[in-house]
């Protein structure tokens, strides 16, 4: 793990029905994110296709390098040499355990997940989606019920990757923090949040959300989200940014497409943690 500052970038959308527009968006964001110097790259989540209809027609079977969605992101991380958090992605199967078949899923239902590629290609992380959001929201749509589409997923996801250790989590799982301080047990210096959060929901809670994980977890949070208005009844609130272990927005986007880049610095983290440590002060 590098010892020196690292750079990281989250890419906003405005992702539409159009898979192969939202594709030929995502590509042409990574490349400046990369170009930029990012090591390590957070897409929003529903990146390829939102409200495009049932997700299982986009779905593929983990590790279809095949696919449309896979192929494109694996392609892209060896491209420009980067870690690729790949917001989420529709698949038919569910986490394979070592030496066991993959499980497929059965009932019209995908399970929403977040890959990590390393800069070879290969897919080195899965996490599915825990918390899935039915709620009523004051907007044109009024009901969201993603267990309709969705199946949760069940495990807590960390990994190492080129710029540190990664926790994952997936947009409305930043309302439960005690997933993130398992993931703060599993000692990450780093947390994802690729989200759509709605307009409504976002401005009132999605920053300081975001900045009370990256303070009580003593890490840096990459929220990459969706910003705009995809169709009559959907609007997202944006607002991508990047957040230090102290709390400070080091780089935010307010609307549209972009990128949000900052440099992370480990061993500031560190010394924060060694003078304020959180960890063993725990008594829960």
């Amino acid at each position: 793990m590098s010892t020196n500052k690292s750079r990281v970038a989250a890419v906003q959308m405005v992702s539409t029905a159009d898979i192969h527009a939202n594709i030929e968006a995502a590509g042409r964001l990574i490349a400046e994110a990369a170009g930029a110097g990012a090591m390590l790259v957070v897409l929003p989540e529903n990146f390829a296709v939102l409200d495009g209809g049932p997700q299982a027609q986009f779905a593929e079977h983990e590790g279809n390098f095949n696919g449309l969605l896979q192929g494109f992101l694996s392609a892209q991380a060896q491209r420009h040499g980067i870690d690729l958090v790949a917001g989420t992605i529709p698949l038919l199967t569910r986490p394979q355990c070592a030496g066991e078949s993959a499980q497929l899923l059965t009932d019209g239902r995908v399970r929403p997940a977040s890959l990590v590629f390393d800069r070879q290609g290969a897919i080195i992380a899965r996490y599915d989606k825990m918390h899935l959001f039915d709620v009523e929201v004051s907007d044109r749509q009024a009901r969201y019920a993603e267990s309709d589409s969705f199946e949760a997923g069940d495990e807590v996801v960390a990994v190492d990757t080129a710029v540190g250790r990664l926790g994952l989590s997936i947009c409305y799982d930043i309302r439960f923090p005690e997933l993130y301080r398992r993931l703060f047990t599993e000692r990450v210096e780093l947390i994802t949040v690729p989200a759509a959060f709605t307009r409504v929901t976002g401005e009132a809670h999605w920053e300081v959300l975001l900045r009370a994980r990256a303070i009580e977890n003593q890490c840096y949070v990459i929220g990459a989200g969706q910003g705009g208005v995809h169709n009559e009844r959907r609007e997202t609130w944006g607002h991508s940014m990047i957040v230090d272990p102290w709390g400070r927005v080091l780089d935010v986007l307010n609307s549209g497409e972009g990128i949000v880049v900052a440099d992370i610095d480990l061993p500031a983290l560190h010394e924060l943690r060694r003078k304020m440590p959180v960890f063993s002060h725990r008594r829960l």
